[in-house]
């Protein structure tokens, strides 16, 4: 009878362990942007919208709490990458835009998704495949 608790069998302990290795492999490529991994999912959010968004639409983008996400968003204004005010419509909103430093890092990052599909060593097919399944697996996670 197999044991259904040794570590090498667990889902969860496979995609922790490939979420480590692949920041691992951002590391580098981020530090010369001067970001972290958790600030280059920020930018990527920022840099597909053409206005600014609330904090409130920042968090459910990256399916982070605001107890998270405000730290990280002040760190990143001082390190002038992006803007931070208070909505003239609703004073309790906080808007966030991209400054003109957060918009011109975005050319130095755009060989970044190249080189780390490369660095999969995964054809394309089956890397679309494995997307797909990932995307599969988290509309059904969420569901439950």
């Amino acid at each position: 009878m197999s044991d259904t608790l040794q570590l090498e069998k667990q889902l969860c302990f496979r995609l922790y362990s490939v979420n480590k290795a692949m920041n691992r492999l951002y590391a580098p490529m981020l530090k010369e942007l001067g970001l972290t991994y958790p600030q280059y999912l920020v930018m990527l959010a920022l840099w597909d919208k053409p206005k600014a968004v609330t904090v409130k639409q920042l968090g459910e983008m990256l399916d982070l709490d605001s107890g998270t996400l405000s730290p990280l968003l002040k760190r990143m204004e001082k390190q002038a990458l992006l803007h931070r005010s208070r909505s003239e419509f609703d004073e309790r909103s906080v808007q966030v835009s991209l400054s003109a430093h957060g918009k011109n890092i975005r050319s130095k990052a755009k060989l970044i998704p190249a080189k780390m599909f490369a660095k999969t060593g995964l054809p394309l097919d089956e890397f679309l495949m494995l997307n797909n399944k990932l995307d599969q697996l988290l509309t059904r996670l969420s569901e439950s």
